[in-house]
């Protein structure tokens, strides 16, 4: 099958639905795009999700302070 799509003058385009189905992109995010011998290829990206938690929780300060020099208190070794 064959879509056409606009390119505008920042270099943006729009996927078209029947595109975004056969490739199964669900929902805005990244895709990874992979030129070879000419051809652009678009599949959706297989990020981890410890990647998409970056930054998430930037600005939370923690609710106790934790003294450096005692820190082994408070490691639970039960699990060890």
């Amino acid at each position: 099958m064959t879509w056409e799509t606009t390119i505008t003058p920042r270099f943006q385009m729009h996927i078209p639905v029947g595109v975004r189905k056969a490739i199964g992109l669900k929902k805005h995010g990244k895709a990874k795009i992979t030129v070879k011998m000419g051809k652009m290829m678009v599949e959706p990206s297989n990020e981890s999700s410890l990647k998409k938690l970056a930054g998430s929780l930037a600005g939370i300060k923690p609710t106790k302070k934790i003294n450096i020099e005692r820190i082994r208190d408070y490691i639970d070794y039960s699990d060890i």
